[in-house]
């Protein structure tokens, strides 16, 4: 599977959030999409996502233009945006089911994967509880959840460990890392640590444009593999 994205662009008003950006992502590994905040990430992730259409370029699946035809994306997609949107008077499993009936999983299905998600992200002990009553961590935990059921073989995640504590992190990760074998999986960041030792492939932005794009050791060939520094050492070039 491979989404190709050519010669985006997206305004705001007189604010260009992506300049004639093009990028090739594939199945089989984490592509990370490192930036400070307000560098055109979530922009970007919206566009791929079919929430948001660019000014002027194109983005295909396997060669269909999602922009066109939205569907071929939405069927294949788990989105996790930056705000996560809940029911504050659901429970979590009475949230992921109204979710899944949105994706069209059938009921006993859905029950299975609502199950497993919320013992994944250590939630089944909470599952009584109205969302109202969660941390945000625990929220975006039920968020994360909500994106995954499905089995979407495409999934993009927008600032996704936001709220979350060291351990989830790391289960995050490694669930993203194992799901990404066989999926496109985006993660898209301004922490450089959540990508550093997941991702495969990496594309940087700034100011909504493509600054670098590449595999970690090449980002880094010139800080002796020190992601952080490659980091810093891009940001201070392009200040």
């Amino acid at each position: 599977m491979t989404l190709s994205i050519s010669n985006i662009s997206k305004n705001y008003g007189a604010t260009k959030a992506l300049i004639d950006l093009s990028l090739e992502i594939e199945s089989g590994g984490v592509f990370g999409l490192v930036g400070a905040n307000g560098a055109g990430k979530s922009t970007l992730m919206k566009i791929l996502a079919t929430l948001l259409k660019p000014k002027s370029g194109v983005c295909t699946l396997d060669g269909v233009n999602i922009q066109k035809n939205p569907d071929n994306m939405r069927k294949v997609l788990g989105y996790l945006p930056q705000e996560i949107a809940v029911y504050p008077n659901l429970t979590a499993p009475e949230f992921l089911d109204y979710i899944a009936s949105l994706k069209s999983i059938n009921a006993d299905d859905a029950k299975k994967q609502i199950n497993n998600l919320l013992e994944i992200f250590n939630l089944s002990s909470y599952k009584k509880r109205r969302l109202s009553d969660y941390s945000g961590g625990m929220r975006q935990r039920v968020g994360i959840s909500a994106a995954l059921l499905g089995d979407p073989k495409v999934i993009i995640a927008d600032e996704p460990s936001v709220g979350l504590d060291p351990v989830e992190r790391i289960n995050l990760r490694n669930l993203l890392m194992d799901m990404a074998k066989t999926r496109i999986v985006i993660l898209s960041t301004h922490i450089i640590s959540d990508i550093e030792s997941t991702a495969n492939q990496l594309a940087l932005i700034q100011d909504g444009k493509l600054m670098f794009s590449g595999s970690p050791a090449e980002f880094t060939k010139d800080t002796d593999g020190d992601m952080e520094a490659a980091y810093l050492r891009f940001k201070g070039a392009l200040t």
